[in-house]
């Protein structure tokens, strides 16, 4: 009796962290998607049915965004699982999006949150080859192949062009969130969707969580003060180096790479 009581006891907790993109090491459907289907198993054999993520992302990828946040749902509604998310330090951008795919999202009181828009840029750098006397060639079939490049003067064409589709990808973004939260949004959505971002009790006040609160907190409101977490988080793979200079440096090297790599996000400035 008291190996099923304990038993009974335990929460599943996904780990969702770091910046949302399709690279290995990154948060993304092929890191994230057997955990959260451990995590669903776990909670749909257990009494109270209860699954937590707990989500620290700034965001990054539109796509991965996507697939996690409906993956989740799917899930959620196939096993009868209540999805709560918790965000940490930051849920911002596509760390927010995955946060609405959860029946419910609970953040710190100073938690930043929601950054609803979409970011993409570089640098031009045609004044430097001109200065340092170098001639960009370039070959393309497609009047368009070379939109955008870094080595030639910027055209109207093609800043119209990207702003359309940084418009197009906000446009996806905000109907998920009206979807998933709906009536609860208090504020308008000028306010809401313009990419800002808030702390969290705010959030709470505007409608972009439902409570405030931790992991701890809700363990012991799912199943008591005898409530235990089972976490569920990814495997770090860490080269010599990386070991070498540490945890942080590891993480601040992907992410600059990241940054450099992306070119439309959903993340936070």
């Amino acid at each position: 009796m008291g190996l099923l009581f304990w038993r009974a006891k335990p929460v599943p907790v996904v780990e969702l962290r770091g910046v949302i993109a399709g690279r290995q090491g990154a948060l993304n459907i092929q890191g994230v998607g057997p955990l959260l289907e451990r995590g669903f198993a776990i909670a749909k054999a257990s009494a109270h049915k209860r699954l937590i993520l707990a989500i620290e992302s700034p965001g990054g990828s539109p796509v991965q965004s996507d697939l996690i946040g409906r993956f989740i749902r799917r899930r959620a509604e196939e096993s009868g699982v209540r999805v709560t998310a918790v965000i940490g330090d930051v849920g911002a951008s596509g760390g927010y999006w995955i946060a609405c795919a959860a029946d419910e999202i609970r953040a710190n009181p100073m938690s930043i949150v929601g950054s609803i828009g979409v970011i993409g840029g570089g640098f031009g750098v045609p004044r430097l080859l001109e200065k340092l006397d170098i001639d960009r060639r370039v070959y393309t079939a497609g009047q368009n192949k070379s939109r955008n490049d870094p080595f030639s003067p910027e055209k109207p064409e093609d800043v119209a062009f990207t702003q359309a589709l940084l418009t197009d990808l906000h446009g996806h973004f905000k109907d998920w969130v009206r979807g998933r939260r709906g009536a609860k949004l208090t504020r308008p959505e000028s306010e809401l969707f313009d990419g800002s971002y808030m702390i969290g009790s705010k959030a709470q006040a505007a409608g972009l969580i439902d409570a405030l609160g931790d992991v701890d907190g809700l363990l012991r409101e799912i199943g008591g003060a005898k409530a235990r977490a089972t976490w569920l988080k990814p495997k770090r793979k860490t080269g010599l180096v990386m070991r070498l200079l540490g945890r942080g440096a590891e993480a601040a090297a992907a992410e600059m790479a990241e940054v450099w790599q992306a070119r439309a996000e959903f993340r936070k400035p």
